[in-house]
């Protein structure tokens, strides 16, 4: 076994973005899902220097104490991911390299420039003044005393303005493409059997003669960069300010947090990046990544999709078996227990719910808790709709929701401008538990329904990602869901209301010491000679406890079965492992984001769905809830599911101790492609109902 027990995190997550990376690299995906990934691997990339890096940054700072937590130093992992990022970021220049070669056998063009007919120019020019002048400002960077803080969202030309006879100094300037308000991608008018496209950074490139203008140049020159700064807010603790403005105020630092990272052109001329690194007071131990002409490669997430002849590969999502042609979600929920697995079932069915609902005369109130919503979130518009039509609505929306802060806050004024009750969380808590509860008074009787899922009441993400969510009235999970809307509403630190529950899974007060007494109970049996093992689909799986618990239970002869999508700190091949551990990760059209324990327990399998990782801000700092399922049809089909993840044989990586995610080998083995396969499996269950 290795001298630490776990893999760093840092380390696995970036092996996790490696896996999509080669969704990028696989030439069996279509070439608009490749861009695809190539623009969610640099959006991951983003996101992890903005959060982790930054983190151990601040881990450097405070020293000695910050390696007793890590048990490595911080600056060990820090060296161990530049050069892993460099790797990667070469792997993504090829691929894109590739990718263009592949667009142009399609007749698709991106074109810069240097590279257009006196028509396209033309177009360029009149789209210019017409679209983005009026957008543009250029920093002469040279006359500002003090450098201007760079959005870490934004990129920006730098460009060098001199005279071809040298007879004036050069100057410096910078200019923020604004892609907030246009689009990055700008087609250009070409022959019929021809696409062409520009980008904006280009579309500003040519335009530079006329944008400065003012000044007698003549030679003009712009490269990109972009600045990637420390995201993470910090709460104060000045108890004077109320937990809103501290939001606010972390909102406002986090534009102006620590350069963390200067991503470049390695066109850039030297004197320039020098001049960059000087004002933005980098360093060369700061992370300086040379990279292509194109940077916030996200934004290829929304590569024009009308360039392509075939645009259509995802399936249409389907109503469940049991709620067609229903008149009433609700009966149907109120008569038996129904699951919902997104993306394959619709997510109108829960849109269906809320809009019942509110206009229910027996319903008396909704209660629900809010993570991530919708642009246009049409869940909103039946909950205030719901308020207009008498009923108590109580939303308790999370404010610290990473990068949906701002988001969040709109929402919240929005839904207590509606008359909305709303609850703004726990301190020191984020709630992230996904749960619902409607009131309903029949006959002088009071009934309670809802549902738990696995992931966000979010109707644009529920056509991506891969979760489950049970509608239930079962009386003893309503019972505890109420308890937890309790507890949101009156929050103690003594966690009253959660400690009660008993069906329910609820961190941080019960969750992970069920998980180890479940565990502890197949180790049991294990010892006994008797059948038992385990199966984990997650997100994430790096809490060190539950990983040695883990070890232990393959140890002890259980057999291990894990599906992780993203960060698995577990190393799976050990010799003193009786049975060899089944550990996979799927990376596909779809995300996988549920959350699905199972523990045989003897033959009477326990199965859970839960909103929380096997993490330790899940399990220790966050409500979560996990929901057992009882109905032997619905354990059944979600088994089968789990089941046909394991038999992935394209899209599963094996995760080894190296994490070099190896594809499973498929030899004499069917191809299995799991979320096609469910698909199927699931559209057949609708058609024999």
């Amino acid at each position: 076994m290795h001298k630490r027990k776990t893999i760093a995190r840092d380390i696995s997550w970036l092996s996790f973005n490696s896996r999509v990376l080669q969704e990028a690299e696989d030439e069996t995906v279509p070439l608009k899902e490749r861009i695809k990934f190539l623009g969610i691997f640099s959006n991951n990339l983003d996101e992890f220097f903005r959060v982790r890096v930054a983190t151990l940054k601040r881990m450097i700072e405070f020293g000695s104490k910050a390696k007793m937590h890590l048990e490595i130093n911080p600056e060990v992992i820090l060296e161990e991911i530049l050069a892993k990022v460099l790797i990667l970021q070469n792997r993504f220049e090829k691929t894109w390299g590739k990718i263009l070669s592949e667009l142009k056998k399609n007749k698709i063009f991106i074109v810069n420039h240097n590279q257009i007919n006196a028509e396209q120019k033309r177009f360029i020019l009149n789209y210019f003044n017409e679209e983005i002048r009026g957008n543009i400002v250029p920093l002469m960077i040279e006359s500002i005393d003090k450098f201007p803080v760079l959005n870490d969202k934004s990129i920006y030309l730098a460009c060098t303005l001199s005279k071809k006879d040298n007879s004036i100094p050069k100057k410096f300037a910078l200019i923020s493409i604004p892609t907030k308000s246009i689009s990055r991608f700008i087609i250009l008018p070409s022959s019929k059997n021809e696409k062409k496209i520009i980008l904006l950074d280009d579309v500003i490139r040519f335009c530079l003669p006329h944008i400065f203008s003012f000044f007698n140049y003549d030679t003009f020159s712009a490269h990109t960069i972009k600045v990637t700064r420390d995201a993470e807010i910090d709460i104060d603790n000045d108890i004077s300010t109320s937990f809103i403005q501290k939001i606010e105020k972390g909102l406002k630092n986090r534009k102006i947090g620590k350069p963390v990272r200067l991503v470049f052109d390695k066109d850039i001329p030297v004197t320039l990046l020098s001049y960059l690194v000087k004002r933005l007071e980098l360093t060369h131990k700061d992370n300086l990544i040379p990279g292509g002409k194109i940077h916030n490669f996200k934004d290829f997430m929304n590569f024009p999709a009308s360039v392509f002849t075939q645009n259509k590969t995802r399936k249409n999502p389907f109503t469940h078996p049991e709620l067609v042609n229903k008149k009433s979600v609700s009966k149907v929920i109120l008569e038996k227990d129904v699951m919902l697995h997104f993306p394959y079932h619709s997510f109108n069915s829960i849109i269906d719910l809320f809009r019942e609902a509110a206009i229910d005369p027996d319903v008396m109130s909704i209660k629900i808790t809010c993570y991530r919503l919708a642009t246009h979130s049409k869940i909103i518009n039946a909950l205030t709709n719901a308020v207009r039509n008498g009923k108590k609505v109580t939303v308790i929306i999370e404010l610290r929701a990473r990068f949906d802060e701002e988001a969040n806050l709109l929402w919240k004024k929005k839904l207590e401008e509606a008359g909305v009750n709303v609850f703004i969380g726990v301190p020191k808590m984020k709630v992230h538990a996904k749960i619902c509860l409607i009131k309903k008074k029949i006959q002088n009787k009071f009934i309670h329904y809802g549902f738990i899922s696995t992931g966000n009441l979010n109707e644009k993400t529920a056509l991506t990602y891969s979760d489950h969510c049970l509608l239930t009235s079962n009386k003893t999970i309503m019972l505890e869901v109420n308890k937890v809307f309790n507890y949101l509403e009156n929050p103690t630190d003594k966690f009253d209301f959660l400690k009660s529950c008993k069906s329910l899974m609820i961190s941080p007060t019960s969750m992970r010491k069920e998980i180890l007494s479940l565990i502890n109970r197949e180790i049991k049996h294990a010892s006994e000679k008797k059948k038992a093992y385990i199966i984990l689909k997650l997100n994430s799986l790096s809490d060190e406890e539950l990983v040695n618990k883990l070890y232990d239970a393959a140890k002890a002869g259980v057999e291990v079965k894990i599906i992780v999508r993203g960060i698995c700190c577990m190393y799976t091949e050990n010799k003193k492992f009786i049975l060899p551990m089944q550990a996979i990760s799927i990376v596909d059209e779809y995300l996988e984001h549920s959350r699905v324990m199972v523990f045989y327990n003897n033959g009477q399998e326990k199965l859970y769905i839960s909103s929380a990782d096997y993490m330790i801000r899940n399990l220790n700092h966050r409500i979560e809830v996990a929901c057992p399922i009882t109905d032997k049809k619905i354990k059944t089909e979600l088994l089968d599911l789990l089941n046909i993840q394991l038999k992935d044989t394209v899209k599963a990586r094996i995760l080894n101790n190296e994490q070099d995610n190896q594809y499973i080998e498929i030899k004499n083995k069917k191809k299995i492609r799991s979320q096609v396969e469910i698909y199927k499996y699931l559209q057949q269950k609708s058609a024999n109902s």
